[in-house]
């Protein structure tokens, strides 16, 4: 079973983050360069929160103002979900599901070791699922 860590390893630990008091739209920026949804919110080295693009989409947007105005912690998620790199994927997927997020930070002892998006994930199980479904499959053809 694959495991969060597994998946973190291979997807690396770079992590895009901003601080609390930046305006929405500098964290939109980053968004768009680094071509991420979310990016982690840190104050004084700590995690606070994290600001997605449905966060903007939302709580910007829909409600009229001006992203050049509002600091990110206005906005932002938060408290933030997080997941050990020692859990399995399938317990990353049932906490975003649960909790309807998209990214998922991964921290232990309080480091940050990266992040995970819904995408990451689902590609890994479906990844682990085919490579299983393959060894079954040879499996019978050899007992055949």
């Amino acid at each position: 079973m694959l495991t969060v860590f597994d998946l973190v390893a291979k997807k690396g630990h770079t992590i895009w983050s901003i601080e609390p008091d930046a305006k929405v739209f500098e964290a939109l920026q980053i968004m768009a360069e680094k071509n991420i949804g979310a990016l982690l919110v840190i104050e004084n080295n700590s995690l606070i929160g994290v600001i997605s693009e449905r966060d903007y989409a939302r709580k910007i947007i829909l409600k009229g103002k001006a992203s050049r105005d509002v600091p990110v912690r206005e906005i932002m998620s938060s408290p933030v979900i997080t997941i050990s790199p020692r859990d399995d994927l399938e317990k990353a997927l049932e906490l975003m599901t649960r909790n309807h997020i998209r990214h998922l930070p991964v921290v232990e002892k309080g480091e940050i070791q990266g992040v995970l998006s819904m995408r990451d994930v689902m590609e890994a199980i479906i990844q682990n699922q085919d490579e299983t479904i393959r060894f079954l499959n040879d499996l019978a053809s050899d007992t055949i």
